[in-house]
């Protein structure tokens, strides 16, 4: 093996240690709720990331640090194993439940755990975990076994902060490898000088609003263990839900609204959450991510309020209120929760389609760099609203004129903001062509007729910036074969923001005399 793909392997096997670790951990989960039929398909699942891993790590152990390109393959490569062996706990669990296990007590089989009989159901589930997407195979989240309602919430609370950033906390060693896998996970910003203390502070903080999220659930009305796993998915802007129809099931008003605190806070940068943790409140306001995090939401929420009781299906303020400004910031902020579905209320694929595109646009802009979520990132969204303004203003100045292009209190003169405009352009540029041909693969993938081009654009758009809400497509068996792997491709580069997957497959098609 040369040293390039030596340095790729030992890598990739650290980051699947770190998987068998997470299921062995869940092991836990397991034996608290007595349900020892899903016990050797949970070990057996741990096994095959845990040895292969350490098999990887242990042969390739001396091979050299990690350059910009190895970080890139590793991360691309890393999401893409950690979401097929993800999958392993759902798919031997509900196939020991159809064939039973021996000695122990298995349980009747469900329709809905039935689902991950098919290991394509299995993966998605699992990638779109572990991305913090929430879409999902299943129909009826409360009939999974604890177990598997664990794992699930489990994966989008560890791949919220990044798989990476795991193994760089628990397994890895300081230097500049660890630099670069960890900006190789779209994260640039440090805590600290050292990159290994940056991302074990980076835990700490997540731990401490874990707890302090699953409180204030609890406290407004959400039995315990609907309250730990919604903390952790709402924090994580993940969405997965234990309950059949996401957070309105429980149709409480004090519910939503303590949410929505929780995925603001997983939408802003965990450098500024340590600042204010540490006393600099001017944070709030002096960064301009957070600052524009709260305009951002305000405004996109007041203008959805306004579509949905002006001109939409809501007859009261306060109903437009409650569910425009939840399903807003559960959209900008990638996380998916619903309270608008049709078993309380009017569902988002049935809201007008301005309404709809409305949502759309804060899944595309997405939270702060740096947090747990998807979308462009709204630093992205302002070096291009700033660099096009620079731009257009050059005219108006001598040639012989010095300019310089702030952002975030950063003074770029003009090779810096033109590299970092050219960055944010690529990357919206990609974004869009993506967003684009999904769905136009969908449109030919699904039953003429069935749905709207706006219900189509939304569900892929929600797939690609990892929030997870839904216009009704998504589903074991609503949602065909071919968009499933679509949806699979959309959640893997929306996660790592495109650009270290395409490296890692012009290096695969290089490799293989695909790509001159």
């Amino acid at each position: 093996m040369s040293g390039a793909a030596a340095t790729i392997g030992r890598d990739v096997g650290r980051i699947l240690e770190a998987l068998g670790g997470l299921m062995i951990v869940s092991v836990l989960v397991t034996l608290a709720w007595g349900e020892y039929f899903a016990l050797p398909a949970l070990l057996v699942s741990a096994v095959v990331p845990l040895g292969i891993g350490r098999f990887l790590y242990r042969r390739y152990r001396s091979a050299d640090a990690p350059g910009r390109l190895h970080g890139m393959i590793v991360a691309a490569a890393g999401w893409l194993f950690v979401g097929l062996f993800g999958s392993l706990p759902f798919l031997l669990v509900a196939w020991s439940v159809e064939l039973g296990v021996p000695i122990v007590s298995t349980p009747q089989q469900t329709a809905t755990l039935a689902a991950f009989t098919n290991p394509l159901n299995a993966i998605f589930e699992s990638m779109s975990g572990f991305t913090g997407t929430g879409l999902t195979m299943t129909d009826d989240e409360s009939a999974l076994p604890r177990t598997l309602q664990w794992w699930r919430t489990f994966s989008e609370w560890v791949g919220g902060v990044g798989v990476i950033v795991l193994t760089t906390a628990i397994l890895s060693r300081p230097g500049s490898g660890s630099l670069t896998l960890y900006e190789s996970e779209a994260r640039s910003e440090k805590i600290h000088p050292s990159v290994v203390s940056t991302v074990r502070t980076i835990w700490w903080i997540f731990i401490l609003f874990t707890f302090g999220a699953i409180l204030t659930l609890w406290l407004a009305g959400m039995p315990i263990w609907g309250a730990i796993n919604h903390a952790m998915t709402g924090l994580s802007t993940g969405g997965f839900s234990i309950t059949d129809n996401s957070i309105a099931t429980y149709d409480s008003v004090a519910i939503d609204f303590a949410l929505i605190p929780i995925m603001l806070l997983g939408s802003i940068a965990f450098p500024v959450h340590y600042l204010i943790l540490q006393g600099d409140l001017r944070n709030f306001y002096s960064d301009l991510q957070t600052r524009w995090v709260f305009l951002y939401m305000s405004t996109g929420s007041a203008l959805l309020w306004g579509l949905l009781y002006f001109a939409g299906p809501y007859e009261t303020p306060f109903a437009a209120l409650r569910y425009g400004l939840f399903q807003f910031v559960s959209a900008a902020t990638c996380t998916g929760f619903q309270t608008a579905v049709d078993a309380t209320n009017v569902a988002i694929g049935r809201w007008p389609s301005y309404a709809q595109l409305t949502v759309t646009f804060g899944m595309f802009v997405g939270g702060a760099a740096g947090s747990t979520v998807g979308g462009i990132k709204i630093i992205r969204g302002l070096t291009l609203a700033k660099g096009i303004r620079y731009q257009i203003s050059e005219v108006f100045y001598p040639e012989s004129a010095v300019r310089r292009l702030v952002i975030n209190g950063r003074r770029l003169n003009d090779e810096a903001s033109s590299r970092e405009f050219m960055e944010a352009a690529i990357v919206f540029v990609l974004w869009v062509t993506f967003l684009v041909v999904g769905t136009f693969v969908l449109l030919l993938a699904l039953p003429a007729d069935d749905y709207t081009l706006p219900n189509v654009f939304f569900e892929v758009a929600s797939a690609q910036g990892n929030v997870g809400l839904s216009s009704g497509i998504t589903g074991p068996d609503s949602l065909p074969t071919i968009g499933k792997v679509t949806f699979l491709f959309h959640m893997w580069i929306g996660r790592l923001e495109i650009i270290p997957v395409l490296v890692m497959l012009r290096t695969v098609f290089q490799r293989g005399g695909l790509y001159a």
